[in-house]
């Protein structure tokens, strides 16, 4: 039984599965961003950290990953691949010993504005306007919500 209503002519495997639907797109995704992170080297959690200490340089590790959506066990090896990588800096917190804080290095600000294109390629590659994107984008946020307020 699927979990909306499907168009009787339709006849996919899975065709009505909204959770199909979200799993493909992600997957569809996941391969638009992987060609367009390509040519800076970047795996997409990386660009996301990227992307949020461009907009906000020198967070804690744990706003970093609550930020994110991922755990110290994911994060941890990620920053420290960024860091080799020479686009990161972790340092110790002046006042609290016990927290690291994450900001870009010189070169990493020029990799993080320059990744500035990546949302244009991607709404070029998604043949919706942006207004319709942007749609998307609430209407997902919102069952985010609703389903990690139903499971805790």
């Amino acid at each position: 039984m699927s979990d909306q209503s499907t168009p009787p002519n339709d006849t996919r495997p899975l065709a009505g599965f909204a959770c199909f639907s979200i799993y493909a797109a992600n997957l569809a995704m996941g391969r638009l961003y992987g060609e367009l992170l390509k040519g800076f080297g970047l795996t997409y959690p990386q660009y996301l950290v990227m992307v949020a200490l461009g907009q906000r340089d020198g967070q804690k590790v744990s706003e970093l990953g609550e930020a994110l959506a991922l755990e110290s066990n994911t994060l941890t090896p990620l920053l420290k691949r960024l860091e080799a990588a020479g686009l990161i800096l972790r340092r110790r917190d002046q006042r609290d010993e016990r927290v690291v804080r994450v900001s870009l290095s010189e070169a990493g600000r020029k990799v993080a504005d320059e990744l500035g294109c990546i949302p244009d390629a991607v709404l070029a590659a998604s043949g919706v306007t942006r207004e319709e994107l942007v749609a998307i984008q609430s209407g997902l946020d919102r069952l985010t919500r609703q389903l990690n307020a139903r499971n805790g």
